[in-house]
């Protein structure tokens, strides 16, 4: 019998289809990049008079770390990017640095560049796979067992993550110390069982935003869906292109929990 579009059925196929994707993503970016690392490393140490075997010590490092923490993060979207940018450029940053060993150490003042490079690439493959995992978002994406991050629309620090037993409003806000600003995370978790509503809006772009706390960027009453979020009594209005399959998921995870 051939399935219809919308068929629940279907649509967890294919979720099911994109979480084997995002996985290969993970296991290059955890375990790939240093992998590669390690190969570059003792290819260059091969070129050295004498074999310098200690040069893949920094790479070997890396890819027990990248192990451990694939196991933490493989369904936490929102680390890979992050993962992505360190493994890529402390990738970059060594490998021109292991250059030194060669007659033409010169390469070695390539770090730099190479870093940035590496760290820019780690960072695309690391969102590559979290949009493939969750664009476009869907309402079957609440029974896999992925933390979901969704950034709210606009010139906002501001991102809603739904785990399984609760929801966290996440802002990056910047911390001024002696040595200069640093980014920091300010959030706001609400157990999944504490939400009593879940709305999808549609903004004019006129409306003035008001939010239950002082947020540093708060989010501007652009045109387009939003999410209207209630619990303990506080109401968010989350401006959010994918909003109807937000609502959807809260939904349906906020039954999941209120069934445990």
């Amino acid at each position: 019998m051939s399935s219809v579009e919308g068929d629940p059925a279907e649509s967890f196929g294919d979720v099911e289809r994109r979480s084997r994707r995002a996985q290969r993503v993970v296991a290059l970016v955890y375990l790939g990049i240093p992998l590669v690392f390690l190969g570059l490393v003792l290819w260059i140490s091969s070129s050295a008079d004498p074999f310098n075997w200690q040069i893949a010590l920094v790479p070997l490092a890396l890819l027990v770390i990248g192990w451990f923490l694939r196991q933490r993060h493989r369904y936490k979207p929102g680390r890979w990017a992050t993962a992505g940018l360190w493994m890529g450029g402390i990738t970059g940053l060594f490998t021109a640095f292991a250059t030194i060993v060669l007659d033409t150490n010169w390469l070695a003042t390539l770090f730099l560049p190479a870093a940035i490079v590496g760290a820019i690439l780690g960072v695309a493959v690391g969102r590559y796979g979290q949009r493939t995992l969750m664009h476009p978002a869907v309402p079957e994406l609440a029974e896999s067992p992925y933390e979901l991050t969704f950034r709210v629309r606009g010139l906002t620090r501001l991102r809603l993550v739904i785990r399984r037993t609760d929801l966290v409003l996440v802002e990056r806000v910047p911390i001024r110390t002696a040595e200069g600003d640093s980014p920091a995370e300010k959030a706001r978790t609400y157990p999944l069982t504490a939400v009593t509503g879940t709305y999808e809006v549609s903004l004019s772009g006129a409306e003035r935003l008001k939010f239950p706390e002082p947020l540093r960027l708060a989010p501007a009453g652009t045109p387009g869906p939003a999410l209207i979020l209630q619990a303990k009594g506080a109401d968010w209005v989350l401006p959010q292109n994918e909003a109807a399959a937000i609502a959807e998921i809260l939904d349906r995870r906020i039954a999941a929990a209120r069934a445990l």
